[in-house]
Parts: C-alpha cells; sequence; structure tokens
C-alpha cells in the first residue's frame, strides 16, 4: 500500500513540475511528422483539438489544483502537508 502511496504521489509531484514544451511542439507538427509524437512528454496536456481551419486548443494540468490535491491527501494536516512539500524540495534539489 506505501509504495502505491509514493508511486501515486511522484507522479502527482511531476504533474505539478511538468513543462509543457512538447504540447506546444504537437501543435506544430504536420501529418509528415507523426512518427516524432512517441518521443513527446504530454504528461501535462489533458486535452488536444485541432479545427478545421488549423486552430489549435490545448488544455492543460493545472498544477495550482495538482498541489491542492496533495493537501487534501494528506488529510488537510498542515503536518502532513509540510512533510510532503519538504520533501518535494529536496528532490527537486537532488535533480
Amino acid at each position: 500500500m506505501r509504495n502505491e502511496r509514493t508511486r501515486l504521489l511522484h507522479r502527482m509531484e511531476r504533474l505539478a513540475q511538468c513543462r509543457v514544451n512538447d504540447a506546444v511542439k504537437l501543435a506544430f507538427l504536420n501529418e509528415g511528422q507523426l512518427e516524432k509524437i512517441d518521443g513527446l512528454e504530454l504528461g501535462a496536456l489533458k486535452e488536444f483539438k485541432r479545427s478545421g481551419n488549423g486552430a489549435v486548443e490545448l488544455k492543460l494540468v493545472d498544477r495550482a489544483a495538482v498541489l491542492e490535491r496533495l493537501v487534501e491527501l494528506s488529510g488537510g494536516r498542515e503536518d502532513k502537508a509540510e512533510a510532503f512539500f519538504q520533501a518535494l524540495k529536496e528532490s527537486a534539489d537532488a535533480v
């Protein structure tokens, strides 16, 4: 159970820190470049729409909402939330 929780927290941490560069690159790929999609990091991408006139709409993960959810998962207790954010900071510093 602890491993599942740890995995979930790490996934949420990655969502909170994810970059959107590859999601933007996806918007500019043409049909001849579709093989490049597999190499893109699209974890921050929630929704992608391309209209017939070429307009593109990207919806991305709300990082603030992810962080709020992490606090909720801690039971709303500040001591657990503080411990989580300390661990988050330490893991970011290690990278």
